[in-house]
């Protein structure tokens, strides 16, 4: 754990969440803090709600009911004279600059360099100067052990370093909150461990993290709270260690027996 998490504010508040895709219920009525510093795990079986909740989050999907706030800001909407205003899209996207996202999925430009790949964020939509923003990159190549791969297009990379570029393509956007979709679950074995290096670093240096992963001992080794979802509800939450090796509910048990054999 990385015992740096700031109980005073939240910067990502989550409250009676919904969201419906159509006579289904994906989330139903989460409530959930996050704090600075924090690392926060999401675990649960798959279909339980865990990466559509990180969706919202970051406002790839929008909730039926609910609310969320990021950075103190009350996501997609303002409130005026008591009623609520949907953003516009350039407001929307402008507060999607607070959480970077990493998926499953690289998603790299396969005609651009690693370098190429992380600079295009900042200089087209942070409108930095190229020099200098490439002169970042190579510092958050570096800091992800890629230091010698800003030539590399994504086909002469490894499937984790591929990986570790769109991490430091979110970093380079200068997120308050990064979230972590399953990052290592397209990942063949051997290549885990060197995208899960770059996170524990990550953690240990401060940023606030939602990571949703089958990583257990990841999770027990990093995380300062685990949450478990089932059917779109926040089951059970607390310390890594309570939940993971003393799960107070029923099916946590059972997740967790399945999943550790």
């Amino acid at each position: 754990m990385t015992g740096a998490a700031d109980h005073r504010n939240p910067i990502v508040s989550i409250v009676a969440l919904e969201k419906h895709f159509g006579a289904f219920r994906v989330l139903h009525h989460v409530s959930l803090d996050v704090f600075p510093g924090e690392v926060v795990c999401l675990i649960g079986a798959s279909g339980s709600g865990k990466t559509t909740l990180l969706r919202c989050i970051n406002q790839l999907a929008q909730q039926d009911s609910g609310a969320i706030w990021v950075d103190g800001e009350l996501n997609g909407f303002t409130i005026a004279n008591g009623r609520l205003h949907r953003r516009s899209e350039r407001e929307i996207a402008r507060q999607r600059l607070a959480t970077g996202m990493v998926f499953q999925r690289f998603n790299l430009f396969p005609h651009l360099t690693a370098l190429e790949n992380i600079v295009e964020g900042p200089v087209e939509v942070l409108r930095r100067p190229r020099a200098a923003a490439a002169e970042e990159v190579q510092a958050l190549l570096a800091r992800v052990g890629l230091a010698d791969k800003a030539g590399h297009y994504p086909a002469q990379l490894s499937g984790g370093q591929q990986q570790r570029v769109a991490i430091a393509r979110a970093l380079a956007m200068h997120p308050r909150v990064m979230l972590f979709d399953e990052p290592t679950s397209a990942l063949d074995p051997e290549l885990v461990g060197e995208v899960l290096a770059v996170m524990k670093e990550l953690a240990a240096s401060g940023m606030t993290m939602i990571v949703v992963t089958h990583e257990l001992g990841f999770a027990r080794e990093v995380a300062d709270r685990v949450v478990f979802m089932d059917h779109g509800r926040i089951l059970e939450q607390g310390p890594a260690e309570e939940v993971l090796l003393r799960p107070r509910e029923a099916r946590t048990q059972a997740f967790l027996s399945a999943v550790l054999g």
